[in-house]
């Protein structure tokens, strides 16, 4: 059940993160690996910090994957951050386990409050690829379900933000017995599009499900138009921007323009005002 309000932070980017820094994926050094791992502890910093500014600690919430997040995972295990972890391979056009058959074992390692799904959808799509995503997708929401986790199900489209494809999309996965908590999907500018989207995930009794909208790394002002949109419709109970929020302070920090608590300190003030104009919504 989501009756709350829920800012989530997300820095499980893993591919787009390493190129973002112009390092090579294939190629990572170990000290490459540290540098990520540390520059997601200082996103991670800049959250802390959003909480000492008037971000609300039950609202907010971290989504951070274990290659290079699994120390905030351990340090957040007894603080009472709500954490969310990806289960989902990265950069993959088809959904696929990050851990293979081992990803129960990684989940009930960190013991998060939500598991994470990034599928790209569409019904109109190759049929043996949606059915084997399908497959895929009932193994972890069966698991979320009989071992308390809630489950949050990102949606991608083509093209992006198409809300017919949305809307049949959530549709097909939902006839075929996937029923997340939470739907995180690309912003719709059009009001009246976007609550046919997020009345399709309340569909026949599901009012309990809830909506974020994602930044999908766009400019502030295109993720202020979305949450504007977005706040005035029942069952969205909050917003996914990440990249918006931290891209440019950590490559500041990256090129040495600024020191690392003004770092932190720009990205906790990006986070809460996205807080503050939801709220206002």
């Amino acid at each position: 059940m989501v009756s709350k309000k829920l800012y989530i932070l997300p820095f499980d980017h893993r591919g787009s993160f390493i190129q973002m820094f112009g390092f090579s994926e294939e190629e990572l050094t170990p000290a490459e690996s540290s540098t990520i791992a540390d520059y997601k502890h200082l996103i991670y910093e800049g959250f802390l910090l959003s909480l000492k500014i008037g971000v609300s600690k039950e609202s907010a919430a971290i989504l951070v994957d274990e290659r290079f997040g699994a120390k905030i995972l351990e340090e957040t295990r007894s603080l009472g951050i709500m954490r969310i972890l990806n289960a989902e391979k990265s950069g993959q056009d088809e959904f696929d386990f990050e851990y293979g058959p081992d990803f129960r074992d990684h989940i009930e390692k960190f013991k998060p409050d939500y598991v994470k799904v990034l599928v790209r959808y569409n019904p109109a799509g190759d049929k043996e690829l949606n059915s084997r995503q399908i497959t895929r997708l009932k193994t972890i929401n069966e698991f979320c379900r009989e071992n308390n986790y809630k489950f949050l199900f990102e949606l991608l489209v083509h093209p992006p933000s198409d809300a017919r494809i949305m809307q049949a999309s959530i549709k097909e996965l939902q006839d075929n017995g996937i029923e997340p908590d939470v739907w995180k999907l690309e912003g719709v500018e059009d009001f009246d599009e976007l609550k046919a989207v997020v009345e399709q995930t309340r569909s026949q009794g599901r009012q309990n499900v809830g909506v974020v909208v994602l930044g999908r790394g766009e400019s502030e002002e295109k993720v202020r138009l979305w949450l504007t949109v977005a706040a005035k419709i029942p069952g969205v109970v909050g917003f996914a921007v990440g990249r918006t929020i931290f891209k440019q302070a950590l490559l500041d920090y990256h090129q040495g323009a600024v020191k690392r608590e003004e770092a932190a300190r720009v990205i906790a003030q990006n986070y809460k005002s996205f807080v503050d104009l939801f709220e206002v919504g």
